[in-house]
């Protein structure tokens, strides 16, 4: 093909997503760059499944694809590196067959600062930065990592998160600490964490009025996730709760830590339940130590591997009685683990 014009030309490239991209001219990186106060040629990590060394130059020209801002820049770069780390795992989540996408979650001041949407509609379209953001990830998984759909990225399925997902937390209408305090960092800081999640999995409850009562409602809303036979899940689960869940949880007294839990001790099936049989063919694969016992046919097996494989998060608009819950990556060995990086 001949005459391309500037858009066209980047197509014929290989170097998007599958939407048109900003051209990335040297006038433009370089504004993008002042966005950071990190040298061009630092070294922010090795970006799997193809282990490309990603720059902050690197970034700087993939958010420029993505039509982020100069000032999104630190946040695009905290999140390359979080996907760099190998406790995240972005080579075996990039190359499975399972759904997982990289979900961006960012916390602290930096929010405002971009215009970051965390209210109403914070997993959907109408925002740049949240849109921007994501998608900006996603490039340079492109065309650093080589993650390419049917060439590395073998995903059956994948989810319309694999083009942007990123979200802020909506800290204004929580009543619990910002999730990044969990962390281990102080509420006033600006974070980013990635997750390695599928797609939202929405829960309805507007009946429900007293703490106990919405979370037994939450949890066996849950208890399909993977698969209803699926008894632990042998991955982290994020479950973001809408800001009115979050305050009759709040109200009943309950924490991060209580409705965490709550979800962990009573989402449970006896094992017996969960072999595979005539009517269901999936089954449990329980990975147990020869010291434990849990084997017998009443054992209570849990949903959820442990508390602190449940992270919950408080987004979203403030009407509506609604909570989201968001598998993460069922991947082999270790799966993926959260990771979080302050600005």
């Amino acid at each position: 093909m001949t005459n391309l014009d500037e858009f066209e030309v980047w197509f014929e490239k290989g170097v998007t997503d599958g939407l048109p991209v900003v051209p990335p001219t040297r006038e433009r990186v370089e504004r993008m760059l002042a966005g950071t106060g990190r040298a061009r040629d630092e070294l922010l990590g090795e970006m799997p499944p193809n282990y490309g060394r990603l720059t902050v130059e690197k970034a700087a020209i993939n958010a420029v694809l993505a039509g982020c801002r100069p000032e999104y820049l630190p946040v695009v770069v905290a999140a390359a590196e979080c996907a760099c780390d190998p406790e995240f795992n972005l080579h075996g989540m990039s190359t499975s067959t399972h759904f997982s996408a990289p979900l961006i979650l960012v916390n602290g001041p930096i929010r405002d600062h971009i215009g970051l949407n965390s209210g109403f509609g914070v997993f959907g379209p109408g925002y740049r930065a949240n849109a921007t953001i994501g998608r900006a990830l996603r490039l340079l998984m492109i065309n650093v990592g080589g993650a390419r759909a049917g060439e590395t990225s073998m995903s059956t399925f994948g989810h319309p998160g694999r083009y942007t997902y990123c979200i802020g937390e909506n800290e204004d209408a929580s009543p619990w600490p910002p999730f990044h305090v969990g962390r281990g960092l102080p509420a006033a800081a600006s974070a980013v964490t990635l997750f390695a999640g599928d797609a939202p999995h929405g829960i309805s409850d507007h009946s429900s009025r007293t703490a106990h009562e919405l979370g037994g409602s939450v949890g066996w809303s849950m208890a399909g996730l993977w698969n209803s036979k699926h008894f632990p899940l042998y991955s982290h689960t994020m479950l973001v709760v809408g800001p009115e869940h979050a305050r009759t949880f709040a109200d009943g007294g309950w924490s991060k830590d209580d409705l965490k839990r709550h979800l962990y001790e009573t989402v449970r099936r006896p094992y017996r339940t969960l072999l595979p049989d005539a009517d269901h063919g999936e089954g449990t694969n329980l990975r147990f130590s020869k010291s434990e016992t849990r084997r017998e046919p009443d054992a209570m097996i849990s949903k959820f591997p442990s508390t602190e494989e449940i992270h919950v998060v408080v987004a979203g608009g403030t009407a509506g009685r609604f909570s989201v819950a968001i598998p993460g990556w069922l991947g082999t060995k270790n799966g993926s683990r959260p990771v979080t990086r302050a600005l």
